[in-house]
């Protein structure tokens, strides 16, 4: 995955000021490319047994709607 911004340079994360915590956690996790990866695995499972949705979730910090 290539970012279409330059990760280096500090206008591109203003919005950082005023997003809530979970945002700004996503703006980690969506380079992580282990988190692609363990995604993707999950993704290709029409429904993922629940001890993989679960163990997914918790080595990523995730809580998902019941």
């Amino acid at each position: 995955m290539l970012l279409s911004i330059d990760w280096r340079a500090s206008a591109a994360y203003r919005h950082a000021n005023s997003i809530p915590a979970a945002g700004f956690a996503w703006e980690y996790l969506r380079r992580d490319e282990d988190y692609h990866r363990d995604f993707r695995a999950m993704a290709r499972k029409k429904t993922p047994p629940p001890h993989r949705l679960e163990a997914f979730s918790q080595r990523w910090g995730l809580r998902f709607p019941v």
